[in-house]
């Protein structure tokens, strides 16, 4: 069912666990599958741009919400959080070599979870 690479980042997720230090933290889930998905990202202002320095998360859910969890650290790791916003579904999808159609809903829940951390910094910096 599943693929090499996917299997590799179920069986040996990176940049896996809660970070304490973190600016801010993303969260994503779906009630219908149960799956729950927490990033965490530190970031850093790199010649006047804010950088992921760090990146990690917790998932709570099957192997491939684990799998995509753990390829989007390393997709929006070192990238500028206007990039990062710009990882989709599909980009996390073809970087694991391919998901079941029924859990491409996965790699939703992933770059959502992201998207949501990159907000909340971004509503952190400039409130309103």
């Amino acid at each position: 069912m599943y693929n090499n690479k996917v299997l590799d980042h179920f069986k040996n997720p990176r940049n896996m666990g809660e970070m304490k230090e973190a600016d801010v933290v993303g969260e994503y889930g779906n009630p219908v599958c149960g799956d729950l998905m927490f990033i965490y990202i530190k970031v850093a202002n790199k010649n006047g741009k804010d950088i992921i320095k760090d990146i990690s998360f917790q998932t709570f859910g099957c192997a491939a919400a684990i799998a995509t969890s753990s390829m989007i650290t390393e997709l929006a790791k070192g990238k500028t959080l206007d990039e990062a916003r710009k990882i989709t579904r599909d980009d996390i999808a073809t970087s694991l070599g391919g998901l079941p159609p029924q859990k491409l809903h996965c790699s939703n829940l992933a770059a959502d979870a992201l998207h949501n951390a990159i907000q909340k910094y971004y509503s952190k910096k400039n409130p309103q």
